[in-house]
């Protein structure tokens, strides 16, 4: 008899105030979140492996320009796209990743390539994506990662930086919370038993020299190993990488004996939150139970297993 398994899957933390968001924009973030749930479940629910279900899950939130990934990614200062993403393999903890791909459509597909068909664990531009290209894995144009959306969010933070060399103008206090990161992740449970984890992010709008954070670093915002569970994280990224977040939950789980829940409480609300990391993760371990946990506003996030409640579940705000 087959084991019981599960999806979990975000679209970022540091979600748009609920004084911001409309009707209209909250069914439309439903609505992409159940369509990636649906696509990488249908994956699982056919028997098919857990590595497979996360890479179809965000190669849907990738392709939504909703979220801070693939299509949607937000803009560097200089005005282009870099973009991040990890794979893990649960099953033999093999990793692969690729940090500043300027043309892959999707890629959390170019972060597999690296894994199966590289010695490698992460490739930075331009080598992710002429590896890609190699491949044959779909490029595109600056155009098709362009959206109004993210190029008003950048001219915003430009004059917020002009603002600052200007001395006689009042400078803002508090980061705009419509140009907090995102990332989109996804971790999953399979019949046979095995984790994989995802993630993929255009990382910080405005962002300079080439900054990386921590999704497309293995154990700090993407993990995944049999024995104790898988990862994603989402939120702000160099908080996530000083604290190895991704790793210290499966260690906390290994090594004390921890459930997933109390490991993720942990880490998320006892270790992030008291040095101002905000975000939050999904997670899954290897009984097939998820988590969920954020100390942020929101987090756009999503899961079905096939047992208790089979039902989607599909969120926004606490």
């Amino acid at each position: 008899m087959n084991s019981p398994f599960a999806l979990a899957l975000h679209g970022g933390a540091g979600t748009i105030s609920p004084a911001l968001m409309t009707p209209a924009k909250e069914q439309a973030y439903q609505q992409a979140l159940r369509a990636a749930l649906s696509r990488g479940y249908a994956v699982l629910a056919g028997g098919g492996a857990a590595l497979d279900a996360v890479e179809q899950a965000v190669r849907s939130l990738e392709d939504e320009p909703l979220f801070n990934a693939g299509r949607g990614a937000v803009f560097t200062h200089e005005g282009h796209h870099e973009m991040d993403a990890a794979i893990m393999d649960g099953r033999n903890r093999a990793a692969g990743a690729v940090a500043g791909a300027r043309a892959v459509q999707n890629p959390i597909r170019a972060a597999r390539l690296v894994m199966e068909h590289t010695d490698h664990v992460l490739l930075a531009w331009p080598g992710a994506d002429a590896l890609a290209q190699e491949h044959g894995l779909p490029t595109q144009p600056a155009e098709y990662f362009f959206t109004q959306h993210r190029y008003d969010q950048l001219q915003e933070a430009l004059q917020e930086g002009r603002m600052r060399l200007d001395h006689s103008q009042a400078l803002p206090t508090d980061e705009d919370p419509k140009r907090k990161m995102g990332t989109v992740g996804a971790v999953a449970r399979d019949q046979h038993g095995h984790l994989a984890a995802a993630t993929s992010t255009g990382g910080m709008t405005n962002k300079r020299y080439s900054r990386i954070g921590d999704s497309p670093i293995i154990g700090s915002g993407t993990f995944a190993d049999d024995r104790t569970c898988a990862i994603s994280c989402t939120g702000h990224g160099e908080f996530f990488l000083r604290a190895v977040v991704a790793h210290d939950i499966s260690c906390l789980m290994e090594y004390r004996g921890l459930s997933l829940a109390e490991a993720c409480r942990i880490v998320v609300h006892d270790k992030l939150a008291p040095i101002g990391g905000e975000g939050g993760l999904v997670a899954v371990d290897a009984a097939g139970n998820v988590a969920l946990p954020f100390n942020s506003e929101g987090m756009y996030r999503a899961s079905q297993t096939s047992h208790g409640a089979a039902a989607p579940y599909v969120a926004i705000y606490k």
